[in-house]
């Protein structure tokens, strides 16, 4: 599988597209319209290591909805994330076998090359 769940919406998420200067070999998926199914979420979990990797706390709802003051287990992480697109640490990135999540500079640079390689 060749896909991104990124949010259309979000400067930082057109930039990193632009940066990766994909083909039509990759599904863009905007999950503001069409949230990750739980299938892809679990692939990605076994992936990074945990369902807490992949969830941003940075999100507004984190603090409205006082998850900041909660103890979420892996489980709490997950469902929310399947609930609410905007609990993605985004963009979420599958090249085959390699999974890139967030938009933390290194892990996009790591994106590019596994992106590139994919063509030499």
């Amino acid at each position: 599988m060749r896909k991104i769940f990124h949010l259309s919406s979000c400067n930082t998420n057109q930039r990193i597209l632009k940066e990766l200067n994909i083909s039509d070999d990759v599904d863009l998926q905007d999950i503001k319209q069409n949230n990750i199914d739980e299938k892809t979420l679990d692939f990605i979990k076994e992936k990074v290591g945990s369902y807490e990797k992949m969830f941003s706390k940075r999100a507004m709802k984190y603090r409205s909805m006082g998850l900041n003051e909660m103890d979420l287990s892996e489980s709490d992480y997950k469902k929310y994330m399947l609930e609410e697109y905007t609990f993605l640490k985004r963009p979420f990135i599958i090249f085959d076998d390699q999974v890139f999540v967030g938009n933390a500079k290194k892990t996009i640079e790591a994106a590019k090359e596994a992106y590139a390689s994919l063509h030499e």
